[in-house]
């Protein structure tokens, strides 16, 4: 062999496929975080409907709607490559594994956030663009670069980009944010909290050895577990607010009251085995934060079928 010719080992790995290319990217969109917010949009367009709205409109904001979405998540994934390579639950992103590069993925996420917003705003209305910009905005600048590194309370404000869509559902039906779309926010932002730090409680160590002070990390579990009891509670006192601000019928009562018992029950529950100080094997914060989306489907299916079948109080 000369000096010219190439070692077989030091030969170029294969490029990937397209498949698996696509499939990367779209993994940067973080698709199960977006299946979960399009589930609170089509139930508030019912809502605001007061029926069943134009299939053209509800597909052209799910899918402005995931655009966004999936902007921001590329984006976020761009910015915390490093945090997610030192941890077990993010080190397979496709940044972090260098399956594809920074670069790529900035322009990425800002290509879906300029074809989002026109789509939005060309196909649906310009409030629910401005909105759905706005979220995007929010999530990147606000959470990610600014709140998430800094503070225990991060999830909290920053999740309320999270609770956009019921926003963006309702103003692509009337081009307006009435009252009843206000509700549903604030529905979901005292229900991010309890959502999130389960799960954050589960994977602790691994935002302790990544630098990011979630609130389970600088706090016991007995003080964490007391926050999600109170955020529950407020979930549940603006879910049933609701009924009289929209007019909702016993459909939407039953669903909420029932829904919202259980999930008050899993909170405290929580609470109590963190007082016992339970290991984590026996604090199960998980079973809350899966029981937690749960609750989020049978809340919003709630308010898709009231208006439907509405049966008035």
């Amino acid at each position: 062999m000369t000096a010219l010719e190439p070692r077989a080992d030091a030969a170029a790995a294969p490029s990937p496929g397209l498949a698996v290319t696509i499939r990367n990217y779209v993994a940067l969109t973080k698709p199960r975080i977006i299946e979960l917010l399009l589930v609170t949009t089509v139930p508030t367009m019912f809502l605001a409907q007061r029926g069943l709205p134009s299939l053209w409109l509800v597909i052209a904001t799910l899918v402005g709607g995931a655009l966004s979405a999936g902007s921001a998540n590329t984006l976020n994934c761009y910015i915390d490559r490093d945090i997610d390579k030192l941890m077990h639950r993010t080190e397979g992103r496709p940044l972090a594994t260098g399956a594809i590069t920074p670069a790529a993925a900035l322009r990425f996420g800002i290509a879906l956030s300029v074809v989002s917003t026109l789509w939005l705003g060309l196909l649906v209305n310009w409030l629910s663009a401005a909105l759905s910009f706005g979220a995007m905005a929010f999530y990147v600048g606000v959470y990610t670069m600014v709140l998430k590194r800094r503070t225990a309370q991060n999830i909290v404000w920053g999740g309320a980009a999270g609770c956009m869509p019921v926003l963006i559902g309702w103003s692509a039906v009337t081009d307006t944010v009435a009252w009843p779309a206000v509700i549903l926010f604030l529905v979901i932002f005292f229900w991010t909290p309890p959502h999130y730090w389960p799960l954050s409680m589960r994977f602790k160590d691994d935002y302790a050895a990544a630098g990011v002070p979630m609130l389970p990390v600088v706090a016991q579990d007995v003080a964490v577990a007391r926050q999600v009891v109170a955020y529950s509670w407020a979930m549940v006192a603006a879910s049933l607010a609701l009924v009289p601000v929209a007019d909702m019928g016993w459909v939407y009562l039953v669903g909420a009251v029932v829904s919202g018992a259980l999930f008050i029950g899993e909170a405290h529950r929580l609470l109590a085995r963190a007082k016992e100080g339970a290991a984590a094997s026996v604090l199960k914060p998980m079973r809350l934060f899966h029981f937690s989306i749960s609750y989020l489907t049978i809340l919003f299916l709630a308010v898709a079928v009231d208006p439907l079948l509405h049966l008035a109080l």
